[in-house]
């Protein structure tokens, strides 16, 4: 067995243990620390949680409410090249000096702020940081993802943390890397908040229909499919044939439907016509029809029927976890590493099994402080060459690299910018033949002004800040060899088209080796560049639909709402940009660059939680919840005093749930034994609910939130966009909303970055106007003199 390259020692929360996963998904050794009683995700025997979370990890079992637990632990950590520590602010077992050690902070609002302290779960996070208002029916509740989405997010942004991390240290001591929960989640939501950035408009919960992109969901005989009209011309032309060919067309094929303005206008009476005619196939049978015209249905898989994706498995997706003999299959991770190796199989480590791992006391002389500068070895600092850290001298993680940004509209854009964000010199290549959507499509374009100016779209402005930009004609023979010559001397390559493009181009991944052996090349089609599905088109609800994300959100079996706004793209794009710091990791050690096939249906696949592990183990298919949840009672989201504003509450324990009794003046029901079990309130669960309404209904959302905070049970009000702008005092304080000045927008708040090394990343650089950076680009990186630039650009091949 290869000794792992990276060390890792993970203090496991919620919020921290699928950072944890995704590290051993790149091969590290990852120790998670149990306490005496072992971690209590082994108490969910039916969720199987332990045994997804932590396969592949290592066991050592410390108390840390001991001096000698916290001194063992201060030893192992000096063994370490990355801390994982989930533990509350302030309440840090130990407190490693800065060094070498990459020591990652993983908690649900921050270090920082009025509001670290307060209690948090998975649903409460979501709500406050903006997710439980993108998903729902317009005036009904707003309903939670499923498969603890918000923690998963808080997850891999930790795992980009300690993969920046890695990387800075080379150049000295690494600050402490802050990764708030909320923030991840507020950086997740599409145009959530880009809308009320960029057009003062507040979207309303979307049900089943796309907020800004013709796509939706859709019945079949026998379940769900999700889909629609596309993003291109030739989509509603095959489409329309489609309907045509099987005498379903009804009206649509009068000329005024030729008009992309009219079908958007009109697009209820178009998806109407849509439903008659599919609602008579099989949803399977219905999607790969719809796939062999190229066109973007996916049928609504449960996660059970998961297992059963032929391009998941034909890829080698799946893995079995192995537990006190027993062999489960589950989810595999988001792209394989390194090389192309895929992980097959994962053992359950028994509690402290690995105990041997924690090095013996030290002999007299030395010191506790000597064991809490951990990380790398001495000879590990002596190889970077310098003494100070990234941020103490302005030097971003990633700078001094160079990203040839080939992606368009969200899932690639937004991986390279976060190698943007933290330093990285990323060059979007754009194109008038294969213009960005978030720049010209009207129903993309977020602006107070018109919709025709490719350079004002706040929705391209924000995921492209810190970018240059340069027009290239890659349909010609002289423009691909100005691409050539960029990706000779770029460091890394990221693309997302489909999966055969970039080698029809001649720029398969020998030819790209051949320019620059070390090169980095990650693709990201919607599938996979190999499988029987490699050519399916894919946009991010058909992954939603196809990795069971849809199949699970909703209210029970039969009503289904699904997940419609990007999130498998911002997943995609987390995973894509874990894939690329990794593999950078790797090429600093081996010297070696590599091809990362990155599927976007596999990186949201990795992201369904114990869903298919818990299928695979009962026999039992998983079916929706809505916002309640299998172990923590009462658990939802409550209406308040105002139109549509909704308090998220979650009841741990029985603990929480005496706080609550008395905080809604409702105390004989602490002792009551009706309400004894979280199993007892959930057979109440009708009463209860009333009951916690009949209070939160006549108050405003902030106070419902303040009261139960107050008492330490976890409840936050559902932020929408303006919410969380204007008047969330956690994000403000923290001061997440960024703001940079564009050359033709003026002023303007961005996201900010999830992942902060020593304060909140800048926007150093307004996102490009179309074209504006061709000829220093060429000049300072292809060495191209001016006379060259002036005669492609006559020539047509800087477009």
């Amino acid at each position: 067995m290869v000794e792992s390259a990276v060390r890792v020692v993970e203090l496991s929360t919620p919020f921290t243990r699928f950072a944890g996963r995704v590290l051993v998904g790149l091969g590290y050794e990852v120790i998670v620390v149990e306490p005496a009683g072992g971690d209590p995700a082994r108490a969910d025997a039916d969720d199987r949680s332990f045994a997804h979370w932590h396969a592949g990890k290592k066991s050592v079992v410390l108390d840390l409410d001991t001096d000698t637990g916290r001194r063992a632990l201060a030893r192992l950590v000096a063994t370490a090249d990355v801390l994982l520590d989930g533990s509350p602010p302030g309440a840090e077992p130990i407190a490693p000096e800065p060094g070498p050690l990459v020591h990652v902070r993983v908690t649900p609002f921050g270090l920082d702020g009025p509001r670290a302290a307060w209690a948090a779960t998975d649903l409460t996070v979501a709500a406050l940081g903006g997710m439980l208002a993108q998903v729902g029916d317009p005036g009904g509740p707003p309903l939670a993802l499923p498969e603890n989405q918000a923690e998963q997010l808080a997850g891999v942004n930790a795992a980009v943390g300690a993969l920046l991390g890695l990387r800075a240290r080379r150049h000295g001591p690494v600050p402490v890397v802050d990764i708030s929960a909320q923030e991840c989640v507020a950086a997740s939501l599409e145009a959530g908040t880009l809308a009320y950035l960029h057009e003062d408009r507040i979207p309303p919960r979307p049900g089943r229909v796309h907020p800004l992109v013709p796509h939706g969901l859709f019945q079949a005989a026998d379940g769900y499919v999700g889909g629609g009209l596309g993003g291109s011309p030739r989509m509603w032309d095959a489409l329309l044939e489609w309907l045509v060919q099987e005498n379903s067309a009804d009206d649509l094929t009068d000329p005024r439907w030729a008009d992309p303005v009219e079908r958007t206008l009109h697009q209820d009476h178009i998806f109407e016509v849509v439903q008659r005619f599919l609602a008579k196939w099989p949803k399977q049978e219905f999607a790969v029809a719809a796939q062999s015209r190229k066109l973007p249905w996916s049928a609504v898989d449960r996660p059970d029927e998961l297992l059963l994706n032929p391009q998941l498995n034909d890829r080698d997706f799946f893995l079995d976890v192995v537990e006190d003999g027993v062999v489960s299959r589950d989810l595999g991770f988001g792209f394989a590493f390194p090389e192309g190796t895929r992980i097959r199989e994962l053992a359950v480590a028994r509690p402290g099994e690995h105990q041997s791992l924690v090095p013996t006391p030290p002999t007299a002389g030395v010191t506790a402080s000597d064991t809490t500068v951990a990380g790398a070895t001495a000879s590990d600092i002596g190889a970077a060459g310098a003494t100070a850290s990234d941020t103490a001298t302005g030097q971003l993680p990633l700078a001094g690299l160079r990203v040839l940004d080939l992606t368009w509209v969200l899932a690639g854009p937004y991986c390279t910018r976060i190698l943007a964000d933290h330093g990285a010199e990323v060059i979007k290549v754009e194109s008038l033949g294969r213009p960005d959507p978030t720049r010209f499509a009207p129903f993309m374009h977020l602006s107070r002004g018109g919709h025709d100016d490719p350079d004002t779209s706040g929705y391209f402005n924000d995921v492209n800040r810190n970018k240059r930009s340069i027009t290239l004609d890659t349909r010609s023979p002289a423009g691909l060899e100005v691409l050539a010559d960029l990706l000779a001397h770029s460091d890394v390559v990221v693309e997302n088209f489909s999966s055969t493009v970039l080698t029809r181009m001649g720029f398969g991944y020998d030819r790209l080796r051949a320019l620059r052996p070390d090169i980095v090349y990650l693709s990201m089609s919607g599938t996979g560049h190999t499988g029987p599905r490699s050519g399916w088109v894919s946009y991010a609800d058909i992954v939603s639909a196809a990795t069971g994300l849809t199949a699970l959100t909703g209210w029970n079996a039969d009503e289904v709402v699904g997940v419609i706004y990007g999130h498998g793209d911002i997943v995609a794009g987390l995973q894509a940009a874990t894939a690329v710091l990794a593999a950078l990791e790797y090429r600093d050690r081996t010297g070696r660059g590599q091809h990362i096939d990155l599927s976007q249906l596999e990186a949201m696949a990795s992201h369904m939680g114990t869903s298919v592990l818990r299928s695979t183990a009962s026999g039992r298919p998983c079916v929706p919840i809505g916002n309640t949840h299998p172990a923590m009672a009462p658990h939802g989201v409550y209406r308040c005093l105002g139109p549509d504003r909704w308090c998220a509450i979650a009841v741990r324990d029985d603990t929480d749930w005496r706080r609550l009794c008395a905080v809604i003046d409702r105390p004989e029901w602490a002792g009551d034994p009706r309400f004894g079990t979280a199993a007892a309130r959930r057979a109440a669960a009708g009463a209860i609910d009333a009951a916690i309404t009949a209070w939160t209904a006549v108050l405003p959302v902030e106070v419902v939130a303040e009261r139960l905070q107050r008492a330490g049970v976890p409840a936050g009000p559902v932020r929408t966009g303006r919410d969380l702008v204007e008047d969330d005092p956690q994000l403000r304080a923290r001061e997440y909303y960024v703001r940079g000045v564009h050359p033709k927008v003026g002023p303007v708040l961005h996201e900010g970055s999830p992942v902060r090394m020593g304060g909140p990343a800048a926007v150093r650089r307004a996102a490009p106007l179309l074209g504006a950076d061709t000829d220093t680009v060429l000049r300072e990186i292809a060495g191209y003199s001016p006379g060259t630039i002036e005669r492609l650009r006559a020539r047509g091949v800087l477009t």
